[in-house]
């Protein structure tokens, strides 16, 4: 790890200017940049702990829930609201990392983890995220885990959050404030980028911005599920993960909001899915035009082609599981 200055934040203004100085980094939980700098990929010059900013509160907002940005992710997954009112965001929560991790990794941390792979994290292999331009070592290389929707010539990487995939679901609404004090709300799905031809960005964040809270909707019923295929129960990252939130009235379904994990650069909401469930009886034939319609361009690299027929199968027993028909 290379040397850093470090401060503690004593103010919310300030700590954004101090995080928008070249090099500054913010740090809260630390579980994701703690490890990233041990490996010297990230190797911030400087860090700012906004942990006694009073952020770490989650409260009602209108009809809806505001989840602060310093909240950690046990505490999100155990309260009281989200448990009743929407249990698809406390499964993902439960079904990533370990428990340690959860009490110290936090709703602002989480969102903004990197998007990475096995070659960003080893600084002695090519990677366009890690050092734009050096190349892509797993288009071509080991891409077992890597990305079948959205990828580019430049990354392959696949974002590895659950969080994230349960709150994009739910339409959650990201709050950000600026370094001048302005403010700015981005929902969950436009949150994260797609790796174009500059991969070394995963999130809309500009340099001095930082995350203060997380609303939620009001409460959107249905059943609402989390389905994740990894390789190991205990601790893994996704191959593929479907959060779901499935309504049906007389046999019809009234809302069918759907997004994925594991398959790209960030969690995957396809506003066309909606569209075709929505008004339909639900069916295996309907389903399989779904997953026609989610995978129509997904891009296998070899290794990695097992997580296009994956993708169905988990798509259509999430399907199932949420209206009763039976596989």
């Amino acid at each position: 790890m290379k040397p850093f200055n470090y401060t503690r934040a004593e103010g919310l203004e300030q700590a954004a200017k101090d995080a928008s100085q070249d090099g500054a980094l913010a740090i809260a939980g630390g579980t994701n940049l703690l490890d990233l700098m041990k490996l010297q990929v990230e190797t911030p010059s400087q860090l700012i702990d906004v942990n006694p900013l009073p952020l770490g509160q989650i409260e009602d907002d209108r009809d809806g829930l505001r989840i602060g940005a310093l909240a950690s992710n046990t505490a999100t997954a155990s309260h009281a609201r989200v448990r009743a009112d929407y249990p698809v965001l406390a499964k993902a929560i439960l079904a990533g990392a370990t428990q340690q991790l959860r009490n110290k990794a936090t709703t602002a941390g989480n969102l903004c983890q990197r998007t990475r792979c096995y070659y960003f994290t080893n600084i002695d292999q090519p990677c366009n995220k890690r050092d734009p331009g050096s190349g892509c070592g797993a288009i071509d290389g080991i891409a077992k885990l890597h990305a079948v929707l959205g990828t580019s010539s430049q990354c392959i990487a696949t974002y590895p959050g659950d969080m994230a995939v349960a709150m994009a679901a739910l339409d959650a609404q990201v709050e950000i404030v600026g370094d001048d004090g302005g403010k700015r709300t981005v929902p969950v799905r436009s949150f994260h980028r797609l790796p174009g031809e500059t991969p070394q960005y995963d999130n809309v964040l500009e340099p001095g911005e930082i995350i203060t809270g997380v609303t939620l909707p009001a409460p959107v019923g249905g059943t609402q599920l989390y389905r994740k295929v990894r390789e190991r129960s205990s601790y893994a990252f996704a191959l593929c993960s479907v959060a779901a939130i499935v309504d049906i009235a007389d046999n019809r379904i009234t809302r069918a909001d759907l997004t994925f994990g594991g398959l790209a650069h960030k969690p995957w909401h396809d506003p066309r899915l909606s569209e075709l469930l929505t008004g339909q009886a639900p069916s295996l034939e309907l389903f399989d035009e779904a997953a026609d319609l989610l995978l129509e361009n997904a891009r296998g690299y070899g290794e990695n082609d097992f997580k296009i027929p994956l993708a169905r199968r988990a798509l259509t027993a999430t399907l199932c599981e949420a209206t009763g028909v039976q596989p």
